[in-house]
């Protein structure tokens, strides 16, 4: 009952808040749902804790302990030969994400209660909020592909309706559709290959499919014919689901919809970006490593994909100014690093980086949202400074979360930040791996470091450093980027509520209070886990191959050749990643401390790459003239020409018209005088005499 109470919890309190928030009000709702969501999280540490420091999973029925657990709850399909079972599969893999899905989804529900006190509409929020966690826990202990497609789509919903909470801002309403549509082209490819895959493995369940795989290693890889080309039919699989693995994750091409996301409430987007949605792409590509292991080209496509996004996300969030945003690139940035870990073989180093990434990606998103909740919603980091003042406490949270993206510690040592140890893993593994594709990789990743320092400690220099640089304090202290006003006056300040400002008279920094209590806890849990996550759960997950091996237990893929081969590295390579934090640390500090004009005169000396990073690459743009417009052209031109010619003109008012043309002869019949009526009644009885008559053969 463990396991379905870690699942099903989430769905009661989404049911309860949902269909019964208005009866009984919004506290017991936001009570209901979070106490479901905290029970929850405590039960999957209680999984979890026998995986990392005992002997294995708890068996579900009392059976000692297991690599895999499953817990049957229904018969789902049953069509032909083929019967379906919901099954609730627990493995090492889901042990880690049901302790990361609960534990970042309960902190934020214990946070929102603080951050949405204000909003009329809060019980149907929680009720999202429960929602999208279930729909992420369908998704990790999925035993097959059917159920995972389930929990994908589960999250592509939920993520629609969180994004587009506040669906009177048009803003917001805009970027709930794109997130729904830039995801189902992802999801499109990511069904293909669920097709695929049943078609050439034969099997629907995870285990049947793994060991048909593995059966290719003596009978040969299967081929498939498409036109005049003969295809690897596993390749065409893997690129597929990796497809959906990109909208979900993010991944450059696919993720434009990421940055908009931001338009939903702050603690929508520590949910979505360090828990779910994002990390559902890393978790597929994980489960299924068995999989991508028959496609080294598939995995070249990965690393690819990943190294580029590291370093693209990186460039853009060097110019941000809306603090959600950069911290939302910087989650970009990241999952390319996963997918690197991923396609190089190093599995247990993505996973690893997912795990430590939720705690200190949900602590920046949170500590972000007490600092916009401190400034009365604002966003624009332009119009902050000196907070560190106003607000010590967050401030110390949010150094701490910054410490742990930008991965300080020290090589070779069980002293750093979590993601010191899971980055720097990816990076080594990367190197490792060789060859230009991984050269690549490795480069992309260290200069990726460096701007994630670089962007990570403007954010704090700008936000809490300095003198205050909102409207009423704008004479007291030169602003940093003196430029960015004429570059970028068609980018206005983001709220995040859109609420006023709670009738408080002055500055909005003169007003800035520190944020209650129950927005704080969150916060030092959430500290802890990004200060301890790593150095304690490193040797579990990539110390070496024996111990990852009794970890993990066969729930995925372990490549010893990179494993070893990543802790053999030249000692440079241990270290460059350090060396690139240090450097992005000193010129953040050098040109929004020592010479804060700097970065205006820079932007106005090279006016195009800075609007080329400002405007992410003018992939929007792109994107509107490529398919866009096209596609409301399409629309409006030609099928609303269509619709109006044919349907209503040809069909609809034709029809009408018609029916109008008879009805207005049959009118002609009611004359309204009676003898009328009663010359048509004798001349209807004498018709039908004369029937009767010659029918009954009477003449």
């Amino acid at each position: 009952m463990i396991i379905q109470a870690i699942v099903f919890l989430p769905l009661i309190g989404a049911l309860v808040a949902g269909l019964l928030g208005r009866s009984i009000g919004h506290r017991p709702s936001e009570f209901i749902t979070t106490g479901l969501l905290l029970i929850a999280a405590v039960l999957s540490w209680y999984v979890f804790i026998p995986v990392a420091f005992g002997d294995g999973l708890v068996g579900a029925a009392g059976d000692g302990h297991a690599a895999v657990v499953k817990v049957e709850v229904m018969r789902w399909i049953q069509v032909g030969d083929m019967d379906l079972r919901w099954i609730l599969r627990v493995d090492t893999l889901t042990a880690v994400m049901l302790v990361v899905v609960n534990t970042v989804s309960a902190l934020v529900h214990l946070y929102s209660i603080g951050y949405m006190n204000e909003d009329p509409h809060r019980s149907r929020f929680f009720a999202y909020l429960s929602l999208f966690t279930f729909a992420m826990l369908m998704l990790v202990t999925a035993d097959n592909f059917l159920q995972m497609f389930f929990g994908w789509e589960g999250v592509g919903l939920a993520s629609y309706l969180l994004i587009g909470f506040w669906y009177t801002k048009p803003s917001a309403t805009a970027a709930a559709m794109k997130a729904f549509i830039v995801n189902r082209v992802g999801d499109f490819g990511f069904a293909l290959g669920i097709f695929g895959a049943f078609l050439v493995l034969g099997h629907i369940d995870f285990d049947g499919a793994f060991h048909a795989a593995d059966e290719f290693a003596t009978t040969g890889l299967p081929v498939i014919q498409f036109l005049n080309w003969q295809l690897d039919a596993m390749t065409v699989v893997c690129l597929l689901l990796f497809m959906g693995a990109m909208g979900k994750s993010a991944q450059f091409l696919l993720h434009t919809w990421l940055p908009d996301a931001m338009e939903g409430p702050t603690p929508v987007s520590a949910l979505i970006h360090a828990a779910t949605m994002v990390t559902a792409g890393v978790f597929m590509v994980a489960r299924l490593s068995p999989l991508f292991e028959t496609s080294p080209f598939a995995l070249t496509v990965v690393i690819v994909i990943g190294a580029i996004t590291a370093f693209f996300a990186a460039t853009v969030g060097l110019v941000q100014n809306d603090i959600k945003r950069v911290i939302a690139y910087s989650t970009c940035s990241q999952l390319g690093y996963m997918f690197v870990a991923l396609g190089v073989g190093a599995y247990s180093a993505g996973v690893f980086h997912l795990f430590t990434h939720a705690f200190f990606k949900a602590l920046l998103f949170l500590g972000a949202g007490a600092v916009i909740h401190a400034m009365h919603h604002e966003q624009d980091m332009r119009n902050m400074g000196g907070l560190r003042k106003k607000i010590p406490i967050t401030y110390a949270m949010m150094m701490i979360g910054t410490l742990a993206l930008t991965g300080v510690g020290i090589p070779g040592t069980n002293f750093g930040f979590a993601g010191f140890f899971s980055k720097d893993a990816i990076i080594e593994s990367a190197y490792a791996y060789g060859g230009n594709v991984g050269s690549l990789a490795f480069w992309l990743l260290v200069i990726a470091a460096l701007f994630t320092s670089f962007y990570s400690w403007r954010l704090v220099h700008l936000t809490f450093h300095g003198s205050p640089r909102d409207a009423q304090h704008a004479g007291e202290g030169p602003h940093p980027d003196p430029a960015h006003a004429a570059l970028e006056s068609h980018d206005e300040p983001i709220s995040d509520h859109g609420h006023d400002d709670h009738g408080h008279h002055g500055s909005a920094y003169d007003n800035a209070h520190e944020a209650p209590n129950v927005m704080l806890v969150p916060l030092y849990v959430l500290a802890l886990g990004a200060v301890l996550a790593g150095v304690v759960f490193y040797g579990m997950f990539f110390h070496d191959v024996e111990h990852i091996e009794h970890f993990f237990a066969g729930s995925l893929y372990i490549d010893h050749e990179i494993i070893e081969g990543a802790h053999h590295v030249p000692l440079w390579v241990k270290w460059s990643a350090s060396i690139a934090m240090i450097i992005g640390f000193v010129a953040a500090w050098y040109m929004y401390i020592r010479r804060p004009d700097m970065p205006g005169r820079l932007a106005a000396t090279n006016p195009g790459l800075y609007k080329f990073l400002l405007n992410k690459w003018y992939f929007d743009e792109l994107y509107n003239t490529i398919f866009v417009r096209p596609a409301l052209w399409i629309g409006n031109a030609v099928w609303k020409g269509f619709d109006d010619w044919l349907v209503d003109g040809k069909i609809t008012e034709g029809l009408g018209r018609r029916v109008q043309n008879v009805t207005s002869w049959v009118v002609k019949l009611q004359s309204g005088y009676l003898y009328h009526y009663a010359f048509a009644m004798l001349i209807g009885i004498a018709a039908l005499l004369t029937w009767a008559i010659t029918a009954g053969g009477l003449i």
